[in-house]
């Protein structure tokens, strides 16, 4: 049997560890021909493979195949062939052909290969909502002032600023414990995230009406059947839905305007199912505060009001991009095709 990875820069600029990672699964089993092509080489597929008609599982990622070079892997198998970075899925033509000709084809069968790596960020980026941690350390490379923890004028008041007090309790501040927690959505990023905060003792809801009750079970999660009563009481705000054309616009400038005062809301999926124009403005009137690792405009301009705000935490769409996600988008490829004994 013989294994065949073809791998070009152009898949690579996006996931940059998967094709080692695969290359290394798939040699635990037994000889692999590992093919990385260099930045430029626009060459199909049947063009690279010396001897096509040899090959048994395949992996093509980000190559140009067409029929023609498909045609050629007589005793082809198994195939993953990735059109894109993003492009999970195989071109209909391509799928057809091997379907044809008796050729399991595989493909990835969710984004759950990132669920880990975003869900973590967003319970980061929901600490330091809380604490203001970025703020006090950009704070703190100019100034001395963070280390002043005095009331004004020396003199001690209830609800304000004391000893080693730094959060802003003008907005959702403090522990995860305890904080009344209000998800959208119960897939593979947020049920985890529900999990986690779960774990840390917080009052979790969450509403998504295409989730099945084990769920919310496994992630410790009451439902809530309402998305209109999800917002009501909300102290942490958490709309973590994939972007599509049923979620786009989901969250509407009623749901957040509904949002009560001081509200934490955390974005980490994708911002266009919210209606940003409505958590902006409520932002920018001290109404609410934001963490976001995703914006309706990307990159944001140096100019933009959100930007260095004492209510927004924001980071540059980074949330599913580790080492770990890249291993795990392999993993589940791998895992999909047939075991090979040595």
């Amino acid at each position: 049997m013989n294994s065949v990875i073809v791998v070009h820069p152009n898949f690579e600029a996006t996931w940059p560890w998967v094709a080692d990672h695969l290359h290394a699964l798939w040699q635990a089993q037994g000889p692999v021909e590992f093919i990385r092509l260099s930045p430029g080489d626009e060459r199909t597929l049947g063009e690279i493979v010396t001897k096509p008609d040899e090959v048994t599982r395949l992996v093509s990622l980000v190559v140009p195949v067409t029929a023609e070079c498909l045609q050629s892997f007589a005793q082809l198998r198994e195939a993953a062939i990735i059109a894109g970075p993003y492009q999970v899925r195989m071109p209909e033509e391509l799928a057809q052909l091997l379907k044809e000709a008796g050729v399991k084809a595989y493909t990835q069968l969710s984004e759950g290969f990132w669920g880990q790596s975003v869900s973590e960020f967003g319970l980061a980026l929901t600490l330091c909502g809380l604490r203001r941690i970025p703020q006090t350390y950009r704070e703190m490379i100019g100034s001395l002032a963070p280390w002043d923890y005095d009331p004004e004028g020396g003199v001690g008041r209830p609800h304000s600023r004391g000893e080693q007090f730094g959060d802003d309790a003008n907005f959702t501040n403090g522990t995860v414990a305890g904080k009344r927690i209000r998800i959208v959505g119960a897939g593979n990023i947020a049920s985890r995230y529900a999990s986690f905060v779960n774990m840390l003792g917080a009052d979790v809801a969450a509403w998504d009406p295409y989730a099945t009750e084990p769920s919310f079970h496994r992630a410790g999660t009451r439902r809530e059947h309402y998305l209109e009563q999800l917002m009501k009481d909300a102290e942490i705000f958490v709309p973590m839905v994939p972007l599509t054309e049923k979620t786009e616009g989901l969250i509407t400038a009623e749901h957040i305007n509904a949002l009560p005062k001081g509200c934490l809301v955390v974005l980490v999926t994708r911002a266009g199912i919210c209606d940003m124009d409505a958590i902006r403005r409520r932002v920018l009137n001290d109404e609410i505060s934001l963490a976001a690792d995703v914006f309706d405009v990307e990159p944001l301009e140096l100019d933009d009001p959100l930007l260095g705000r004492h209510n927004v935490v924001h980071t540059p769409h980074n949330a599913g991009r580790t080492i770990e996600a890249n291993y795990s988008w392999a993993e589940k490829l791998a895992e999909q095709f047939l075991p090979v004994s040595n």
